[in-house]
Order: C-alpha cells, then structure tokens, then sequence
C-alpha cells in the first residue's frame, strides 16, 4: 500500500471513528437527560402526593414501599425505596425543572444529595460542571472535604493544585458508564455481562459446576447478585444455598493478590446478606474469597467473629477445604485460560 493510500485509509479511520464517537455520546446525553428529568418528575409526583395524604410519616413507611414493589413487577430494577427516595429528596433539593443542569447525570445528583450544607452542594455542582468532572471525580472531592479545605485555607492554589490532580485519573470511560447500575436499571438491562471479564466469567462458571457436583447441598442462587447498602451498590460473584446447613455461601473472586481489604469487602457482604436476605430460620452466612494468581491461588473463607465457633464445629463437614478449594481454582485458571487462548486463536483464523 503506496503512503498516498496510507494517508488516506488512516483519514478514512479516523473519520469513521469520529463520527461513531459524536453518536455514541448523543445516545449517552440523550439517556441522561432523559434519566434526570424522569426522575425529577417521579420526585414531584411522590411529593404531591405525600401532600394530599393525611400522614407524610405513614406514607413514607407503607405507601412508599407498596408504590416500589408495584413499579419493579411493571418496570424491573430501580425502584427500590431507598431510589424512590432519591428522587423524592432530588425533587425537594431541585424543585424548579427550568434550573436542572442536565450536564450531570443521576448519579452526580445522587452524591451531591448526600451533602446537608445547601451551600456546599450547590458550590460542588458548579465546580462539578466547571471543570467536567465524573460521578467518581466528584466523591473523591467530597470524601476529601474539599470545600470544606478550600474555605479554611488562606492559600487556597495549593488546595487547588491537590485537588486537580487527584481528579485526573478519575475521568469517566465509555466502559464504566456502561456498568453504571443505574443507567441499566433505567433502560431495564440485564447488568451480569458488564460485571465480569472473560477470565473471571470462565473461572466463575467452572468452580460454579465444581461446587454443585460436590453433592454436599449447595444449590445455586444467583450469579452477580446486587445488594444495596447506603446507596452503594455491590456484587457478589456467587451465591449458593447449602440445605444441608441452612445457610447462604457467598462466593467473591479476585483476579490478583489477596488483599486485606478483600476479607474486609466479604466481611461486609455476609453483614449484610444477613440483614437483608437470611431467613429467621437460616443459620449465619459464610463467605469464601478466592484470589487466582498466575502462579499460586489464594482462598480463605471469611465468617463473623461471633459465628467462628459455629463454623468449625458444624459447617466444615460440609464445605470443601481450603486446600481443595485451591486446588480446583488454579486448574481451572489454567482451563479457562486455555479455553480463551484456543477461542482467540480461532477468531483470528476467520478473520
């Protein structure tokens, strides 16, 4: 191919590009927009009525949840009551349509409503807009109290310089957009294919087999199961129920080095998963990380300290040992990988 033609094929390239890039960030202001003004409009909806009833406390408590659970059988994910609020309190926070910035999008709205200090989430939403920061952009910011530094400090460039570099990294992709449970829950998309890559995926979907072939009562639940805590949303890779224990078996992997905050992460999932989905009749949940290294797979099953006892005494004849569990990751990171090298060398072929 003549430079001449080069030149030309690479204009060809970018100009095609450029043009995929302006749409897809059509569609995405478009869902935004539209996102943030539905919202706005549900708020106002929720607080005329609230207005009309006799008790706002008694709606807040029946109404609300009754309202939640008809819109997820009609609609799907999204409206949870702890969501409903939101935009309640994104209604009362924003209650003139005309004065919405619809450069932000529900997510920004859904962390500045976290502020108290009218002030200060008004000052973040225009440094927000300002300086074009992402949703995770403007947590850092408040996590760090920056406005909060920014009024106490009399040289206020340094403060500024801190803060700029911080946010540099942070800037949204097209990817993590994508895996924004929100933006899926509004246009009522299945979210499991965003929340795992390819090697992980595998790996899941083999110690998934391995652990129901055991024959020691575990049955499946879900895979990428959300549960909500504080507005934050988290994943679970596996969840199981083992009858023979009753009890839930929450299973987290990492592709990596174990960290100590991963233990701290699973500590937190069983929390939660036992205040918020076992039965009174369920014995405590357990978790099991497992870390798949190149060279050495890591797992350690994580439990309650007040629930250790319980553990030894009663679950470990049930579940597989550490070792064992070791064992059958690092043969299936060695099949997975395999798997994916075999796949991509076929891909190519057809290319």
């Amino acid at each position: 191919m003549s430079q001449t033609n080069i030149t030309h094929w690479g204009n060809l390239v970018e100009a095609i590009a450029q043009q995929i890039e302006q749409a897809r960030g059509q569609v995405r202001q478009a869902v935004n927009n539209a996102m943030v003004q539905s919202y706005w409009e549900i708020g106002r909806l929720i607080v005329e009525e609230e207005q009309q009833g006799e008790s706002r406390a008694a709606y807040g408590k029946q109404q609300l949840q009754q309202l939640s659970r008809q819109l997820t059988e009609r609609l799907g994910k999204g409206f949870d009551v702890t969501n409903l609020r939101n935009m309640r309190a994104f209604y009362q926070a924003y209650p003139i349509r005309d004065a919405l910035r619809l450069e932000l999008s529900w997510t920004h709205y859904r962390t500045l409503l976290r502020l108290e200090n009218a002030a200060a989430r008004d000052w973040y939403l225009h440094e927000t807009i300002h300086h074009s920061w992402s949703a995770r952009a403007l947590e850092r910011q408040i996590s760090t109290l920056y406005y909060e530094r920014l009024l106490a400090s009399k040289e206020k460039h340094p403060v500024e310089q801190e803060a700029e570099a911080q946010t540099q990294p942070l800037a949204e992709s097209a990817k993590d957009y994508l895996r924004d449970p929100y933006i899926l829950d509004f246009l009522n998309l299945q979210d499991k294919s965003y929340q795992e890559s390819e090697l992980e995926q595998a790996i899941i979907s083999n110690l998934q087999g391995f652990l129901l072939e055991l024959g020691k009562g575990f049955a499946f639940v879900e895979r990428q199961q959300r549960i909500r805590f504080d507005d934050e949303d988290f994943y679970i890779d596996l969840v199981f129920y083992n009858f023979k224990l009753k009890c839930f078996l929450l299973v987290d992997l990492k592709l990596g080095k174990l960290k100590h905050q991963d233990i701290g992460q699973m500590d937190t999932y069983v929390r939660l998963y036992d205040e918020q989905r076992k039965g009174e009749d369920d014995n405590p949940t357990i978790g099991l990380v497992l870390c798949s290294e190149k060279s050495e797979a890591v797992v350690k099953y994580s439990v309650l300290s007040d629930q250790k006892q319980l553990f030894a005494a009663k679950y470990l004849p049930y579940l597989p040992t550490e070792e064992e569990l070791k064992q059958e990751l690092e043969r299936e990171r060695e099949h997975a990988v395999k798997q994916l090298t075999l796949q991509a060398q076929q891909e190519a072929e057809h290319e």
